[in-house]
């Protein structure tokens, strides 16, 4: 194994954005509230979460949170950190090109888009799609929040890139329809929202 000083994505990444209070991005507290109200929204409409795709599962917070709150449900993560895949037990993969057989309930994929070019943004939706049964969760900071300040550069990483949302929502549109709160319904999910439960898809 490489050392991972030479790894973009080895122990000191995760030690500043993960591990260090000071530092962190995202504590587990944080994640788990996150976790709670996706999964509780998706009871809400009548969705299941009995299959769980998490990308850029990073130091494992959602695979904590299912497995105190929801340990019936089957939990796949995927990172393309090998430090994060030997420590955390993920699939070790690149989502512009790899693709499970599986179909997924929920697609949690965190802060993942920032790290691909356009062309592996694309790959990656799509592989996305093809995995997707219900929701997907989509979160990645763009030029808007920078400009706006609601991205805190302190506390994230800057070498990840800051498109237009535009760029990011075209893409999805294709295969998703947008709900809010970064949260995006499969075409192939079942007819369960209300109208007014639906960001103007109509």
């Amino acid at each position: 194994m490489a050392d991972e000083g030479d790894e973009p994505f080895g122990a000191a990444y995760f030690d500043r954005l993960y591990r260090t209070p000071g530092t962190a991005v995202y504590t587990q507290a944080q994640v788990d509230h996150l976790a709670s109200g996706i999964v509780g929204l998706m009871g809400w409409w009548g969705l299941p979460v009995a299959r769980v795709l998490d990308l850029g599962a990073g130091t494992g917070m959602w695979k904590d949170w299912l497995a105190r709150a929801r340990p019936d449900v089957a939990y796949v993560g995927v990172d393309v950190s090998a430090h994060a895949c030997e420590r955390y037990g993920h699939v070790h993969a690149d989502i512009a090109t790899w693709r499970h057989d599986e179909r997924y309930d929920l697609i949690v994929c965190h802060g993942v888009f920032g790290y691909l070019d356009d062309e592996a943004c694309a790959r990656a939706v799509e592989n996305l799609a093809c995995m997707a049964r219900g929701v997907l969760f989509f979160h990645v900071s763009t030029e808007e929040d920078v400009r706006r300040g609601t991205l805190d550069t302190e506390r994230s990483d800057g070498s990840a890139r800051r498109r237009p949302a535009a760029f990011y929502r075209d893409l999805l549109r294709e295969w998703f329809h947008p709900i809010g709160a970064g949260l995006w319904l499969s075409a192939s999910a079942p007819e369960t929202l209300l109208e007014l439960e639906r960001a103007g898809w109509g």
